[in-house]
């Protein structure tokens, strides 16, 4: 017989808990949504479950609800659509009442909403790209977010400050995604110059991030100047819409053009002081990676976040003979979270301009078609949706 003790089970924390219904947002096939009753998730010793109040659109939603795929993953079978949510804890895990973890009940809290093996090597250190992932609304999936109840492993979920509301802790996870790419990938300091591909929510939130940790000067890229008026409010110290291409002018030769004229135009050096420390991508065009390597610094480090083609070309010789860095970066790690938290809590990052619209649960299907448009029906701007949860 073992000499070591085993633990029971023992049951969720309140035992008497009584949920109430489960109504969840379907995605059955692209453009064809519906809801349905789902069952209450039962807890495991280490897990919470969450009421969820608020979910925001991501792209990758609006991807598969609108394709059916979201890059090289396609649905496979219904599936509950969103990821980025934040809510209140009703119910623990045996566990975290055994141990009288931070968690307690009435917390509000947001999700990361990917769950790791825990157990092969990349999770000792990069969980975001464990092979054995498990991540809400993404096939195969353990079901989105958009229902009432959900349940996620107690460490997956971070106490919100009496100074964040709910709607922009469920902005929480965009944000990680901005502080892994800025932060953990491209290595910010005091100081950096950045150049940010893309001014849709991930972009944006990258010069949030950028600005808060203390840029020097944020380049915002997009061709869109009504995006781009909004980012030189925001965060961006520069905006630049890109140059046309010439007729017989190849990618990569345009490229070259695009990024000169860029740094010329805004009077930015090739290299030296005052040059491009770190570029960020979250386009995932071609052009727009190639620009990005041609304008950074030799030495510079380029992330790469955006979604595009999956196979491009891109100037591998000036890659190689300046040493540039090239780095992706994929959801979010280690200390993502917490650090999201901690600069929208010392208002170092502010969320509240991004939060354009707001939907009831059953207007879900609107908000997605104006996300997807990029205007509302009044012709105002869209940055982030955020659906309340089921009344």
């Amino acid at each position: 017989m073992s000499s070591h003790a085993v633990l029971p089970r023992g049951d969720p924390h309140p035992a008497d808990f009584k949920p109430k219904d489960n109504p969840a947002f379907i995605l059955y096939d692209k453009l064809k949504t519906g809801y349905e009753e789902q069952s209450i998730p039962e807890l495991g010793p280490d897990e919470v479950l969450i009421e969820i109040k608020k979910t925001g659109i991501c792209g990758s939603d609006v991807h598969f609800y609108n394709t059916g795929a979201m890059g090289l993953v396609a649905l496979e079978e219904p599936m509950c659509l969103g990821h980025e949510s934040a809510g209140i804890i009703v119910q623990l895990g045996s566990n975290n009442v055994v141990y009288k973890g931070a968690l307690q009940l009435g917390d509000k809290v947001a999700l990361e909403p990917g769950v790791t093996c825990r157990m092969c090597t990349d999770c000792r250190g990069k969980p975001s790209i464990c092979e054995h992932m498990v991540f809400a609304a993404y096939p195969p999936s353990r079901g989105g977010t958009l229902q009432r109840y959900y349940k996620l492993p107690a460490d997956l979920v971070y106490r919100l400050p009496s100074s964040v509301a709910l709607e922009y802790g469920a902005m929480m996870e965009p944000l990680s995604v901005a502080v892994h790419a800025v932060a953990n990938k491209g290595g910010m300091k005091t100081g950096y110059n950045v150049l940010i591909f893309g001014a849709g929510p991930v972009g944006l939130l990258a010069m949030a991030v950028a600005k808060g940790m203390g840029g020097n000067r944020i380049v915002a890229v997009d061709i869109n100047k009504e995006r781009l008026d909004f980012a030189k409010g925001y965060a961006a110290t520069d905006v630049y819409i890109p140059i046309k291409q010439n007729e017989n002018e190849t990618r990569p030769q345009y490229s070259v053009r695009a990024a000169t004229d860029l740094l010329l135009s805004l009077g930015i050096p090739a290299r030296g002081p005052g040059s491009i420390d770190l570029v960020v991508d979250a386009t995932g065009a071609e052009v727009c990676i190639q620009m990005g390597l041609n304008a950074i610094k030799p030495g510079g480090t380029y992330v790469q976040t955006g979604f595009g083609p999956p196979d491009i070309q891109i100037p591998m010789f000036r890659v190689t003979t300046n040493e540039i860095v090239i780095k992706g970066g994929w959801r979010y790690g280690n200390g993502d979270y917490p650090l999201a938290i901690d600069l929208v809590n010392r208002g170092l990052v502010n969320l509240q301009p991004l939060l354009t619209h707001t939907f009831k649960f059953k207007d879900a299907l609107e908000a997605f078609e104006i996300t997807k448009a990029g205007k509302d029906k009044n012709g105002k701007f869209v940055i982030k949706c955020v659906i309340d949860g089921p009344e």
